[in-house]
């Protein structure tokens, strides 16, 4: 069939409505067009070209996924090297590099570009007259793997390149780093768990097999995302369009690409120290996994002058961030048991250096967990920290097990009582039922007096040990019986922190009614939950009579709290329990009247908060109990689904990301007025 003159012009159009409106959904954060539309736009696209495959070109918008998986990878030269970076652990070793690259040059100002260090995969981009067309890993920096067709999938990549005059430049080389953003590997890593497949350890490892997947079916399904870093241009000279690194970013994003929004522009080493130490724990906020800073300076003269090593460039490094994993050697397997009971196998190893703390034992979560790794006393294993207090094992290295070892397998009896565990149907946790278990009894009362439940100071680990130790608490109910002559049996116990400890029980009376529900450790019930049910049930005796279907009713609540709390209430032992406490005082009802605003504050029902910068007077867990007690959510970084961003003094990242989004801004005062109507 042959194209008629207005076939070739509508295709042009849609091609270039499609790459505005991808460049303003993914690069921009910003979208121009509903999906609907861009699905109708597509589809037409689409038609046209299987009606005239002759206007087909290798930048439409239809040719990001491959028809056919490639059979292999083949082995490509890169234009230009791609250099690994020198590596600073500390800002020592950066003063270090600094005067190292001043001895190369006559002395000099010099200003420095801080970038985050994205862990993710390398790749290089080769454009030719605007269009893509290579897209390569790294490999070994001067040679990698033509992955053009995966490439194609990212949707923040250009096929075609938004910029003036572009077609003129014969050739454009971009570097950069494609990763998985965290919420989608942990999608993927549900999705595979499923499967019954073995789990990715990390976003890097996932990111980098992706990129390697010979179907770009595949790829595009696993919504890669890239960031884009550094810019080489042929064909004219860069100085005619920049001169410095900075400028490059800029010209990145004119041209299309996604580039971090965290970056500066830093005029001396100690602004550089400032933005290494914020993002040290600020990262742990982002949708991505950073584990360091990389530094360049940014004057592209300058970068000339002093030119490269034989495996580094001179002008650029790399400081890195503690490490946040790292190999270390199962010496036993321990299984601890908590206040509901549960087994939890935790691996003791030997002490490695992890994310700034020394590690010697690490969650192994239940013992589907365990046969999923194979783990076993004596092997290698990897442990990952991040953000966790207990580290975790990610994956075991076999190569390096020794030839004795044995599987490991979870004990059939509790190892602190002796009796018999329970696995449920559907459940991957083991669980110790046995209500008098030392272990069950030690974990409810950490739990009680913890700062969200009763907060009783004074009371730790050690000293609630030695409580059920020596046999003088057998049930939370038991700490309010206790006196000054019993504590004095308890070891370094004086008569004046005896006397503390009294009056810190005695204290924790006046707490609220949600507080002690919160305290009872039903399980499912956390401080927010508790908050809602004292709410709709003012005393405890209207909760312990209430309909199943009438807790599951409360917004927030639903059906598997509300059956852990209706079969909680139905249990002898902790009516017994209740009776206990309310003769010992404490707060079973609410004795302050409901006003009107505790009612209607539930119209933040399914409205989404962050918290960024330091309020005038709320900490900021006071400021989210309101927000919570509102029936608003708060989650810790900011994106699309956020309604409100709540900003308080130094502001960071999270308001610039807001401002891009165009998310409604809040003072204290503003969120204040929003509870009070």
């Amino acid at each position: 069939m042959v194209q008629t003159h207005t076939e070739v012009k509508r295709v042009e159009e849609l091609r270039r409505l499609l790459q505005q409106a991808s460049y303003a959904y993914y690069v921009l954060d910003t979208p121009v067009m509903e999906d609907a539309v861009y699905d109708q736009l597509y589809r037409e696209l689409q038609q046209l070209e299987i009606q005239h495959p002759e206007l087909v070109t290798p930048d439409s918008p239809t040719q990001r996924i491959g028809e056919r998986p490639a059979t292999q990878f083949l082995s490509v030269r890169h234009n230009i090297p791609l250099y690994s970076l020198e590596n600073a652990f500390n800002v020592d070793e950066l003063q270090g590099w600094d005067q190292r690259w001043r001895r190369q040059v006559t002395p000099t100002e010099a200003q420095y570009v801080a970038e985050l260090k994205i862990d993710g995969s390398a790749i290089a981009l080769t454009y030719e007259n605007g269009i893509l067309v290579r897209g390569a890993t790294r490999g070994d920096g001067v040679a990698g793997e033509d992955i053009t067709q995966n490439v194609r999938t990212i949707r923040s990549i250009p096929l075609r390149l938004n910029f003036d005059g572009i077609e003129n430049i014969a050739k454009v080389e971009v570097r950069g780093e494609a990763f998985l953003p965290l919420e989608v590997f942990k999608q993927i890593n549900e999705e595979r768990q499923k499967a019954g497949e073995q789990l990715f350890a990390n976003p890097r490892n996932a990111a980098a097999g992706t990129l390697r997947q010979l179907d770009s079916k595949i790829v595009a399904r696993r919504r890669l995302d890239f960031f884009a870093y550094t810019l080489h241009i042929s064909g004219m000279d860069d100085a005619s369009i920049t001169n410095t690194q900075w400028e490059a970013l800029e010209l990145l994003q004119k041209m299309g690409f996604r580039v971090n929004p965290n970056h500066k522009l830093c005029q001396s080493l100690a602004e550089v120290a400032d933005y290494y130490n914020y993002w040290d724990t600020e990262r742990l906020n982002l949708p991505y996994m950073t584990d360091g800073v990389v530094l360049k300076l940014n004057s592209f003269k300058l970068q000339e002058q002093l030119g490269f090593t034989q495996r580094f460039p001179r002008w650029a490094v790399a400081l890195k961030y503690p490490a946040e994993e790292a190999p270390t050697r199962v010496e036993n397997i321990a299984v601890n048991v908590g206040r509901t009971g549960a087994l939890t196998p935790l691996a003791q190893m030997r002490p490695v250096q992890l994310a700034g703390t020394t590690v010697s034992r690490a969650t192994l979560h239940n013992s589907d967990r365990i046969a999923q790794l194979d783990i076993r006393i004596g092997d290698t294993v990897i442990v990952r920290k991040a953000g966790e207090i207990i580290p975790e094992v990610v994956r075991v290295i076999k190569e390096l097990r020794p030839a004795d070892t044995q599987p490991f397998i979870m004990p059939s009896d509790c190892p602190v009582c002796g009796q018999p565990v329970v696995r449920e149907t559907g459940e991957a946790v083991t669980r110790c039922v046995n209500a008098s278990c030392p272990a069950i009894l030690k974990g409810s009362i950490e739990h009680w007096v913890s700062r969200d439940a009763l907060d009783i100071k004074g009371v730790g680990e050690k000293l609630v040990h030695q409580l059920v130790d020596k046999g003088l608490v057998h049930s939370v109910a038991d700490l309010y019986d206790l006196t000054t002559e019993r504590l004095f049996a308890l070891e370094r116990m004086g008569e004046k922190s005896a006397q503390k400890l009294i009056e810190a029980i005695a204290q924790s009376k006046n707490q609220p009614w949600s507080r002690v529900l919160y305290g009872l450790g039903i399980r499912h019930v956390g401080s927010v939950n508790a908050q809602l049910l004292s709410e709709k049930y003012r005393a405890v005796a209207e909760l312990s009579s209430a309909k199943q279907s009438d807790i599951a009713g409360i917004y927030g609540i639903g059906a598997e709290i509300a059956q852990s709390v209706y079969q909680w209430f139905r249990i002898g032992a902790n009516q017994t329990l209740i009776e206990r406490l309310q003769g010992a005082g404490l707060q079973f009802a609410n004795t302050e009247e409901i006003s009107a605003v505790d009612h209607d504050n539930f119209k933040l029902g399914g409205k989404t908060f962050v918290i960024t910068g330091t309020l005038p007077t709320l900490k900021r867990d006071e400021a989210k109990a309101l927000i919570q007690k509102a029936g608003g959510k708060i989650t810790e970084s900011v994106s699309k689904k956020t309604d409100y961003l709540v900003v308080g003094e130094d502001a960071g990242s999270k308001l610039e990301k807001a401002q891009s989004l165009g998310i409604k801004q809040l003072t204290e005062a503003e969120l204040m007025k929003i509870l009070a109507e």
